[in-house]
């Protein structure tokens, strides 16, 4: 029987083949220190889950919640990027509440994408925003550029080779794998390019309070103008620890967050609403919880960075976000992320993500994620420096697992 047309339009999953020789190891007693999936380890903080325990033995509070979020959630979120940014949101018309920003992007494309509309996409980039797309019956046009002066000049190339022109444009900074950060100056040329040429901006801000260099990331709706033609979408998973709890937010232009709203309404009924209130207690809080979160990313970031540079594995420090984007070693370029990422798990019990899994034009690189204590990261290191200097004792027999098949 053939695959039904929209699971054909999507290629195999890369990291599910890094999952299963994963837990193929394990099975065999292994030990791996996994740096690969960013699912964050830390615990939600205590007033949160105490928040969460408080409202669920409201037997009222375990109907069916609100779709687009309830009131005073959709409050909380506009007077965090009030204090955040200086942005200006109304919670009625301008905020929407997602089940993460994950299904937030797949919604929005849901909503706006019409078959064969073309999407601007970065790449490497978070797969959902091209994939999302695609599902949708979008085009994707891949931008391999980074937030600098080659931008500009990339979205032209875009808008003048892409027939129909393009719908959206989608921005990821700080970045899911890259951990790049753009500037709000970066930002104004954007807005002022996507409104001369009528282009939708959706713009991935779910790293905005994982930052470590005092600089905190800024907001694309800071620009003005920018809510003429921008929605962002943001996520408390990293920032509050809460990836399991599923919830995120949609916000900007009124149009837009209409019709996600329109759409979600469905497909869902919401979240939980206790978990939409313990979320709203977070957004209400004093931004302690959130500078302790970062605190313990920096420290992690500054032992990896080290370590693996004393095991001969040079990282770039990321200035932001739960990730490094590391280029694969000298001697194990020419395999390409994943049967790189293979080897560490045979060879060194270190499972890291294959940048292959973000575009083609990660291929180079792996993705590495904050997401084990500084013990683990210590030990990480120690391995991956074992299985270098053995590789270069014995390069012949360090082959990628494929040839093993």
């Amino acid at each position: 029987m053939e695959e039904f047309h929209k699971v054909r339009r999507l290629p195999p999953y890369v990291f599910e083949q890094v999952n299963r020789l994963k837990a193929s190891a394990r099975s065999r007693g292994a030990d791996i220190i996994d740096l690969g999936m960013g699912n964050p380890d830390l615990p939600t903080p205590k007033a949160i889950v105490d928040k969460l325990c408080e409202v669920v033995r409201d037997p009222r509070t375990h109907r069916y919640s609100s779709s687009r979020g309830i009131p005073g959630l959709r409050r909380a979120q506009a007077n965090y990027y009030a204090r955040r940014f200086g942005v200006k949101l109304d919670p009625d018309s301008q905020v929407v509440a997602t089940l993460g920003s994950k299904e937030g992007f797949a919604n929005m494309a849901q909503a706006i994408t019409a078959p064969g509309d073309v999407i601007l996409c970065p790449n490497p980039t978070y797969p959902i925003h091209a994939f999302g797309f695609i599902m949708s019956g979008g085009v994707i046009r891949s931008l391999q550029v980074e937030p600098d002066d080659g931008f500009i000049p990339a979205l032209e190339r875009g808008i003048r080779h892409s027939i129909p022109k393009p719908l959206a444009l989608i921005l990821n900074y700080p970045s899911n794998p890259t951990a790049l950060v753009a500037s709000l100056d970066f930002y104004k040329e954007v807005v002022a390019f996507a409104r001369k040429n009528d282009i939708i901006i959706l713009s991935d801000l779910a790293y905005s309070e994982i930052y470590f260099d005092g600089n905190p990331p800024p907001s694309v709706l800071q620009v003005p103008g920018a809510i003429d033609v921008a929605v962002e979408f943001t996520s408390m998973s990293k920032t509050f620890s809460m990836p399991g709890w599923r919830m995120g937010f949609a916000v900007g232009n009124e149009r837009l967050i209409s019709a996600l709203t329109r759409v979600k309404s469905y497909l869902d009924y919401g979240a939980f609403t206790p978990i939409q209130v313990a979320a709203a207690h977070a957004l209400n809080g004093d931004g302690a919880d959130i500078a302790e979160v970062r605190d313990v990313y920096r420290k992690r970031r500054d032992v990896m960075v080290d370590a693996f540079s004393r095991a001969g594995w040079t990282i770039p420090a990321p200035a932001a976000s739960m990730f490094a984007w590391a280029a694969i070693p000298e001697p194990f370029k020419h395999l390409g992320s994943l049967e790189f990422s293979k080897l560490l798990i045979e060879h060194a019990d270190v499972a890291v993500a294959p940048g292959v899994g973000f575009g083609e034009h990660g291929d180079d690189h792996v993705r590495i994620a904050l997401v084990e204590n500084e013990h683990r990261i210590r030990q990480a290191a120690r391995n991956i420096k074992r299985f270098l200097a053995s590789s270069a004792k014995q390069p012949n027999n360090v082959v990628p697992l494929a040839a093993h098949r």
